[in-house]
């Protein structure tokens, strides 16, 4: 069975509900671990108030037996503890929709002229499902030795510049950085501007990088343009709040190339084969090689800041100051950690498609028995 979640409830409402279905028996789920990457998103450098209320104490409400997976659908549900839309004096949404939000167009779409039902389901508050469905993905994917890490190449225009990094040498950096940033002066400069982007009623935004190890070839295929793994993986970025591009690999500097300088070269090392670079980010033709998957996410400002933008009351189509909520500064590193899970649940579907099994010890078979048959074929 192919693997699928469905999420369900709003920003302020009473919790957000998400149902995994597809999922093979074995998995250990820790709930430990979904909210430590829980913690990771909503205490990142940048947030708003709205994190000071929420605990995110998530619960699995059904598919566990003795800690572990059971095939069956699995439940999560993470209670609300903001329940109330507030922020200044005539912030109160109503029937005025903010510029750069799902607001008008959720408003005009669906032949409503209030703007709660819209932007309640389309708030990045949703985003906290996603991380603990992404964390269940991630627990998945430690029986394979697959490893995710993100960080923020960029802060409005204050960017990073630092090379090909390993998972683990990435991890080390940002574990001593506010701002998530492998490069500590990058990562000073950056934290600065958005305490000063926040004194001036700005929002900020900017740009991180995804690196998964230790998938192997052959995940994804050529056949079909919605099994390209490229493709899938942008797509489903593509989905978070206010991401606005995505790049796989070194796709935004290869492009400016001869053909012969963009590609990876095929080389035998000790054995072995290997490529010397990675412009393609780990992917060839829609299928893995081997190589680290590198994706790249780029998002707008989010669109709620203290400086309003003209907008009009829909009911009197007279015109005002868009409403102001509270909200974020810069949700950069934030959205790092999103990133990671979006990117951990998109290779699991595509790891599960290939190996296949309706127990993690018979898809970990499949997969040793391939990576086998791979080290025959490629032997000297």
């Amino acid at each position: 069975m192919a693997l699928r979640f469905l999420t369900a409830g709003d920003s302020h409402g009473d919790s957000l509900t998400g149902i995994i279905e597809g999922l093979p028996a074995g998995i250990p789920v820790s709930l430990r671990k979904i909210r430590r990457e829980l913690r990771r998103r909503s205490q990142s450098f940048g947030r708003g108030s709205r994190q000071e209320i929420e605990t995110d104490q998530v619960e699995i409400l059904g598919g566990l037996w003795k800690g572990k997976t059971t095939g069956a659908p699995l439940a999560i549900r993470i209670p609300n503890r903001g329940r109330k839309v507030s922020g200044k004096r005539g912030g109160a949404l109503s029937t005025v929709p903010r510029p750069g939000h799902a607001d008008l167009a959720g408003c005009l779409k669906y032949g409503l002229d209030e703007v709660p039902p819209i932007s309640e389901r389309a708030s990045a508050r949703s985003t906290a499902m996603r991380v603990a469905i992404g964390a269940v993905a991630r627990m998945a994917l430690e029986r394979f030795s697959v490893e995710i890490i993100s960080h923020v190449r960029s802060i409005g225009g204050i960017a990073a510049e630092p090379g090909p990094l390993s998972v683990d040498g990435i991890r080390r950096r940002v574990a001593r950085s506010p701002v998530r940033c492998v490069d500590p002066g990058v990562g000073r400069r950056m934290a600065d501007a958005i305490r000063s982007a926040q004194e001036e009623g700005h929002s900020l935004g900017g740009s991180v990088e995804v690196v998964a190890s230790g998938i192997p070839p052959g995940v994804g295929s050529h056949v079909a343009w919605d099994r390209k793994l490229d493709a899938r993986l942008a797509g489903a970025l593509m989905s978070i709040q206010s991401v606005k591009a995505v790049e796989i690999g070194e796709g935004l500097d290869t492009h400016r190339r001869f053909g012969v300088d963009a590609q990876d070269a095929i080389v035998l090392d000790g054995g072995r084969l290997a490529r010397p670079t990675n412009f393609a980010g780990g992917i060839e033709g829609g299928i893995s090689n081997g190589e680290d998957i590198t994706v790249r996410v780029y998002a707008k400002p989010i669109p709620t800041a203290k400086k309003c933008l003209p907008t009009v009351n829909l009911r009197t189509l007279k015109p005002r100051p868009s409403p102001y909520v509270r909200s974020d500064v810069c949700v950069i590193p934030a959205l790092g950690v999103i990133a990671e899970s979006v990117v951990a649940w998109e290779l699991l579907c595509a790891v599960m498609e290939k190996f296949g099994g309706d127990h993690m010890d018979e898809t970990e078979r499949n997969l040793r028995s391939y990576l086998a048959s791979l080290e025959e074929r490629t032997r000297p």
